[in-house]
């Protein structure tokens, strides 16, 4: 049994991850988390009371209440999730994101630092996103060696964070590791991402808002796969290293849009119309909207033995499932924080 200490585990990936080490790995987690509008307890309620599982409400960049709770768990590991991450957020709020993406960071890195003379085993694993790369044409694909070019106030903090995490490692000598994901999906996604929002929004008949002309690409990387590609970093990773991670789905905009439309016509038929795309609306772009994330993952696969197992076609129609499934859980999101209004214009 390992001792792994995640931090933003209350969280979209964060809580996926927890689960699988909980329930399928049988290791010991401390979740460290603020409980922001986007951490939600309610996705861990099915591992709560397991004698494995521990929770202490804390703040990233706070360095006395993260050193304590590391320190009295003596972790294996360390995984680090917690972070702002909406980039319509970021555009209207983007100190929020300075200080947790880069203030934080730079806070864990300086606990590890500490930690590290009491236990030289340990590891941590930096999260972060395919979006540090910037935006591409219509060919190649990011890898661990891209120029990093961030065009939103949230890439720039999470490069600004992957550059903490590489110079304490050369600079201190620290055991760490750092990982790029592409556009994760799946269940407990907060409902201001685009799949979930579309979801709820087909539910309750409202339009769907999709940014410019809809063409847009991102490359879609199921949870759970993503989930188990870290697992695989954490274990097997060589400390210095950045891995790329992808899910060999790359995907216009406006077709996950149809797509999630043409699954809910067969599942619940909507009234009054032909089709839920009968609701697609085509509204003004984001502001330095990026045109296309692609992720070459073959450094993962290589090296760690990592592929995704799940298809668009299927980790979709999962998705959709449960979000009916599990109605409750995102109308109480609507209800506290979020009902599906657009962020992001403050840049227009």
């Amino acid at each position: 049994m390992k001792k792994i200490f995640v931090t933003g585990g209350s969280g979209f990936i964060g809580s996926n991850f927890i689960i699988k080490q909980i329930m399928i790995d049988k290791n010991a987690v401390l979740n460290y988390d603020l409980l922001t509008y986007s951490g939600n307890n309610d996705n861990l309620i099915s591992i709560e009371n397991n004698y494995r599982y521990k929770f202490i409400k804390g703040d990233v960049s706070d360095y006395d209440t993260l050193d304590n709770a590391l320190c009295s768990f003596e972790p294996d590991y360390i995984v680090h999730f917690a972070a702002e991450s909406h980039v319509d957020r970021s555009i209207d709020s983007p100190s929020h994101f300075i200080q947790t993406n880069i203030i934080g960071t730079s806070v864990l890195l300086r606990v590890l630092k500490k930690y590290y003379k009491k236990n030289d085993k340990i590891r941590l694993l930096h999260i972060s996103t395919d979006e540090v790369y910037g935006s591409l044409g219509p060919k190649g694909y990011f890898t661990e060696k891209s120029s990093y070019s961030p065009n939103s106030p949230y890439s720039a903090t999470k490069a600004s964070s992957d550059h903490l995490a590489r110079a304490w490692f050369h600079t201190y000598k620290l055991p760490i590791l750092i990982t790029n994901c592409s556009n994760n999906y799946g269940p407990f996604q907060f409902p201001e991402k685009l799949i979930p929002l579309m979801i709820a929004n087909c539910l309750d008949h409202k339009p769907l808002p999709i940014y410019g002309n809809g063409e847009n690409i991102r490359d879609w990387l199921y949870v759970e796969d993503h989930c188990n590609a870290i697992s695989q970093v954490l274990e097997y990773g060589k400390i210095g290293e950045t891995y790329n991670i992808g899910g060999n789905n790359e995907i216009k905009n406006i077709d996950i849009v149809t797509k999630i439309c043409s699954i809910l016509d067969e599942l619940i038929p909507i009234q009054n119309k032909s089709s839920y795309m009968d609701l697609i609306t085509f509204v003004k772009d984001r502001p330095g909207h990026d045109y296309r994330y692609a992720i070459d993952s073959s450094k993962i696969q290589n090296e760690l033995n990592w592929k995704p197992n799940e298809s668009f076609e299927t980790g979709i129609y999962k998705t959709i499932e449960w979000y009916l499934e599990n109605e409750r859980w995102w109308r109480e999101i609507q209800k506290k924080y979020y009902n599906q209004e657009r962020l992001g214009l403050k840049g227009s």
